[in-house]
């Protein structure tokens, strides 16, 4: 379905709404713009003609957009419409694993960092309380972060200000509102000071762990914090993540550059497929449940997954750059974006080189 085909699509949806009495509107549009989704959308177009629609027939965008869902979702070529934000329908069209899969990396490398976030919480405003320790105002920094990149505007407070240490060394925020609760966000404190792991180091002993958990940190446990090893799984992640970026660079000397395609069903490539999918319901649940660890861990998955699909991405000896060659780097290419993008909520950085 070309989208010609799918604008025109769209508006018979509407038209047909109107005339069973789903929709009273009395001047329908001439046609329906069709476009790749913007941040926060998904699939391989979007729309937002239920927004338009949403005024003149008296209901809210949301309402709108899922009358047209469900008539879209009947269509012959299109496997599945979600609504996003006020009302943006997002429609993806039919196609075999093969099409599902381009279409993942594709909607990735277009979102770039951003791959998962949503608006789905425009216009709420959360109030965030943290206990005044350097754990429960790490943990209350990086919920403010996961919450943001779903479109909410939460607001930080604390019984008193934080240390400058806290602030210089490990990102806390320094415009905290400084207000006492009842309900502050209370995880296990850490069991010693942080600050010497430097901020990387500190910010992931402190997330990753289950709020409910005893942080690892001081005396030998800072060692294990700071190792350049597999046991790391801080290292695991960020050398995942500059193994990808060195893929690209390696790639352009050699005059290819990743394509999103179809790829064998083999376990160096498939194993990542799923968390890279499940991307945007971890960010999701993570905002629901203020709980870091959730995106930590994840992203532990997701650099497991990738660490065998890294060294088939270049061809070796004398063989050519092929189609599937492009495939993988465009693959290993995503995944080293979400592990970006994951790192940022957590407050820590991803760098291109290690």
């Amino acid at each position: 379905m070309t989208p010609v085909e799918l604008s025109r699509t769209v508006l018979h949806a509407v038209r047909r709404a109107v005339d069973e009495g789903e929709l009273a509107v009395a001047v329908l549009p001439e046609r329906v713009v069709v476009a790749p989704p913007g941040p926060g959308g998904c699939g391989d177009y979007a729309t937002n003609v239920a927004l338009q629609l949403a005024r003149p027939a008296g209901k809210p965008g949301p309402t709108v957009a899922e009358l047209l869902r469900t008539r879209l979702l009947h269509v012959d070529g299109i496997s599945d419409v979600v609504v996003t934000g006020p009302g943006f329908l997002n429609i993806s069209l039919a196609g075999g694993a093969d099409a599902r899969l381009a279409r993942l990396v594709r909607d990735i490398l277009r979102a770039g960092p951003r791959y998962g976030h949503t608006h789905d919480l425009a216009g709420q405003a959360p109030a965030l309380h943290a206990a005044p320790e350097i754990r429960a105002l790490v943990l209350m920094d990086s919920v403010a972060r996961v919450l943001r990149s779903q479109g909410a505007s939460p607001h930080m407070h604390c019984a008193r200000p934080p240390q400058d240490a806290w602030v210089r060394i490990l990102g806390v925020p320094s415009d905290i509102t400084i207000a006492s609760s009842n309900t502050p966000l209370r995880p296990v404190p850490a069991p010693a000071d942080p600050t010497p792991l430097g901020r990387d180091a500190a910010r992931w002993a402190l997330l990753h762990p289950a709020p409910h958990d005893r942080p690892r940190i001081g005396g030998a446990e800072n060692d294990a914090h700071l190792a350049q090893r597999e046991t790391n799984p801080l290292f695991r992640v960020r050398y995942a993540h500059a193994r990808a970026r060195a893929l690209r660079r390696n790639a352009a000397d050699l005059g290819f550059a990743p394509e999103p395609g179809p790829l064998a069903s083999d376990g160096d490539t498939q194993a990542v497929i799923p968390l890279l999918s499940d991307h945007p319901r971890v960010l999701t649940a993570t905002a629901a449940h203020r709980a870091p660890d959730r995106l930590a861990r994840h992203l532990v998955a997701v650099a497991d997954a990738l660490a065998p699909l890294l060294p088939t991405v270049l061809p070796l000896g004398d063989e050519k750059p092929s189609a599937a060659h492009r495939a993988r780097l465009a693959l290993a290419e995503a995944a080293g974006t979400v592990l970006a993008g994951g790192l940022s909520l957590l407050g820590i950085d991803a760098p291109d080189h290690l």
